[in-house]
């Protein structure tokens, strides 16, 4: 969850909340969201709702994704939500979870590339959005949303994969395995060729945002506690990438809980993320990858703000205040 308010360049944050909850864990199995996970997840946003409640929140959007798409029972899950939190979560479909992820990190795309390859490597599904920037004519952050090419929703995530291969004791036989099952999804995304031949000019880089490319960037940069600061835009040289990949997948798994970028809740998952990561990286190689530790809340927010037209009034202000000064 995150709350924000509106500034002249952006907004500025005011609360934000973060859990694991695995909401989709043993669907890929049984097409079945679990009790145990649903119960974690309505914990989970009752306390959104207070939270939401405390802070007086006006205008809002609550989304749910692959996980309730995918499941038989994801609309009695939304219902029991509704029932027992006060929240009204709305299941929004691949092609808006796409556009999201890039409204939430528009503003780290490179202003001099010709194409971004945008992934968001998520529990269930894994979104990836081609940028074709080669007209864009100066745009810059929301309005790069017009510059969607092509996209892909995959099924798979770092939660299902991991429950088909396992998570914990990864031999490289295994990651071989999930790498080969993420890349046989990659076959259907159109207009491949097209983005091969534009990686080529070399002004194309990947934009990552998941907890699997800001954990790579954690344990890159060697840090003792993970510090989003540091790491949100931070770019990584594809030798970089290979090198950390290579590195958690020899790292025995009491190893990973024990790091700080990674931690119990994620240990058993973050191979699963860069078998994900590094189908991608076969598919199309590009010579640098920009973190982001943002996604679909900011895309969200940024929407919002859009639709409102917060900034574009403050434009508006900031012209009559010149014109007035002129007259004077």
């Amino acid at each position: 969850m995150l709350i924000a308010r509106p500034e002249e360049r952006g907004f500025r944050v005011i609360d934000a909340y973060s859990r694991i909850v695995r909401l989709g864990e043993g669907v890929g199995s049984n097409r079945l969201l679990s009790a145990a996970a649903m119960d974690r997840a309505i914990d989970a946003l009752a306390n959104c709702h207070r939270k939401l409640a405390d802070r007086g929140v006006a205008r809002s959007r609550l989304i749910a994704t692959e996980a309730c798409r995918a499941a038989e029972n994801g609309a009695d899950f939304i219902e029991r939500v509704q029932k027992e939190t006060g929240l009204a979560l709305e299941v929004v479909n691949r092609e808006t979870e796409a556009r999201l992820a890039v409204a939430g990190c528009a503003s780290l795309v490179d202003h001099d590339a010709d194409g971004v390859i945008l992934f968001d490597i998520g529990g269930g599904s894994s979104e990836i959005v081609w940028l074709d920037l080669r007209n864009r004519c100066g745009a810059r952050g929301y309005a790069l949303t017009r510059f969607i090419r092509s996209w892909i929703s995959l099924p798979v995530g770092v939660v299902n994969l991991a429950e088909r291969h396992g998570g914990v004791h990864v031999t490289p036989d295994i990651f071989e395995a999930m790498v080969e099952d993420a890349s046989e999804h990659l076959a259907s995304f159109s207009l491949a060729n097209s983005l091969t031949e534009a990686i080529s000019s070399g002004k194309v880089h990947m934009l990552g945002t998941s907890g699997t490319v800001t954990t790579l960037a954690g344990v890159h940069l060697g840090l003792k506690r993970y510090d989003r600061r540091r790491v949100d835009g931070t770019w990584l040289e594809d030798s970089d990438v290979s090198r950390m990949i290579d590195q958690l997948r020899d790292m025995p798994y009491e190893a990973r809980v024990e790091n700080p970028c990674i931690g119990a809740d994620r240990a058993d998952l973050v191979l699963a993320g860069c078998a994900i990561l590094e189908a991608i990286r076969r598919r199309w190689s590009c010579s640098r990858l920009r973190v982001a530790d943002r996604g679909l809340r900011e895309g969200i927010l940024t929407e919002l703000m859009a639709a409102d037209g917060v900034w574009a009034h403050r434009k508006s202000d900031r012209r009559d205040r010149g014109r007035l000064r002129n007259r004077k």
